[in-house]
């Protein structure tokens, strides 16, 4: 029975700090343009120190992952 028990609480505890950690992370969307709206397409949009990161679309738009608090960095290569 005691057995039982303490698989019980451990089962709940594990589901609960699951969840809470699901919840850190967010979806964060936008579009990156320039001058009158215009959209960038191809600007690597990076999640500050980490390699995870995605591009923009050719209508400037981008998803990405991120945790509460991280910082997003913008990069475009291009030639005036």
């Amino acid at each position: 029975m005691m057995k039982q028990r303490v698989l019980t609480v451990l089962m709940g505890t594990f589901l609960l700090a699951s969840q809470a950690l699901a919840q850190q992370e967010k979806t964060v969307t936008g579009k990156v343009t320039r001058d009158a709206s215009v959209p960038l397409s191809g600007v690597s949009v990076i999640v500050k120190g980490t390699t995870v990161g995605t591009q923009t679309n050719t209508n400037g738009d981008y998803t990405v992952r991120v945790a509460a608090g991280q910082v997003l960095l913008f990069r475009i290569i291009g030639y005036a």
